[in-house]
C-alpha cells in the first residue's frame, strides 16, 4: 500500500498532466456536444486526483482533513472545467 507521501505524489503529477492535456485539447473537446460531456468528466477526474492530494497533503502536515479539503477541490475543478466550456461544468 502506498504512503501518504507517494500517493501525494503521484495524485500531484496526474493531476499536472491530466490539466496540461484537457487545457491542450479544449478546442476540441468544445467543439461537439459528446465531447463536451468528456470534458466535463475529465474535470471530474481532476476533482478526484486535487482532492486526493489534499487529504495527503493535510495528513502529511498533521491537520485534520474535513469539508474544507472537498470545497477546495471542487473549486479547483470547476475552474479547470470553465476554462474548457461552460457545460462542462454541469456534467460532471
Amino acid at each position: 500500500m502506498a504512503g501518504s507521501g507517494s500517493s501525494m505524489l503521484y495524485s500531484f503529477l496526474l493531476f499536472t498532466v491530466i490539466l496540461s492535456l484537457e487545457e491542450m485539447y479544449r478546442g476540441k473537446l468544445a467543439s461537439s456536444e459528446l465531447l463536451t460531456i468528456l470534458g466535463g468528466f475529465i474535470s471530474s477526474l481532476l476533482f478526484l486526483v486535487s482532492l486526493t492530494f489534499i487529504g495527503n497533503f493535510q495528513e502529511a502536515c498533521g491537520m485534520r482533513t474535513g469539508w474544507g479539503a472537498v470545497i477546495l477541490a471542487e473549486g479547483i475543478a470547476l475552474i479547470a472545467a470553465s476554462t474548457v466550456h461552460r457545460v462542462c461544468i454541469t456534467t460532471w
